[in-house]
Parts: structure tokens; sequence; C-alpha cells
């Protein structure tokens, strides 16, 4: 799978670098998100699933599903809705119950 990153959103925010492989980076010229090295991702989707302004994307691979598919996460603070893109531009929603974060 492959991570891409809108650079038109991205706010160089940090907030992906909670990468747990330690992937991803921001350029400190450009001050946009990149990873590091594509082929070392895990397909975790932490980044993706903390990036506030929705500038990174899980692309599905062309084995499981063509070039024009992809997976894209809307986090909320008791759930998360997983938005899955076919190839032929048809969406489907699942939307998965979380715990909600205690304060300590």
């Amino acid at each position: 799978m492959a991570i891409l990153i809108d650079e038109k959103k991205c706010t160089g925010c940090g907030a992906c670098v909670i990468c747990p492989g330690d992937l991803m980076a921001v350029n400190s010229g450009t001050h946009k998100a990149y990873i590091k090295e594509q082929r070392d991702c895990w397909d975790c989707m932490a980044c993706v699933k903390e990036c506030p302004v929705g500038a990174l994307l899980m692309k599905l691979p062309y084995q499981l599903a063509n070039y024009k598919a992809s997976l894209e996460p809307e986090v909320s603070s008791d759930h998360i809705k997983w938005t899955l893109t076919d190839i032929d531009g048809n969406k489907e929603e699942f939307v998965v119950k979380t715990f909600e974060t205690l304060p300590l």
C-alpha cells in the first residue's frame, strides 16, 4: 500500500510523525510532510488517522483494488469512519466505535 500526501492540504503540523516505524517527517524547507521510505511502511495508517487536515491518504495496492481505489479514515472522539472508494468511484462507509481517551 502507499501513503499519499496532499501538499496543498498539509500544514506541516507534524502530527503524522507519530509513525511507529519512524517513516514520516516534515521537510524543514517546505514545511510539508513526506515519507522517508514508502517500501518500509507497515500499513498501520497511524499517520493517516492522526492527520488533523486529511492531507494523508492510503492508496490500496493494485493487486487488491486498482490504482483508483482508496481507503480514508475520518477520526472522531468515539469512532472512526472509513470511506472506501472503489475503482469506479463508488463509495462505501464503515463506522468503527473506539474508546474515548480518559484523562490520567
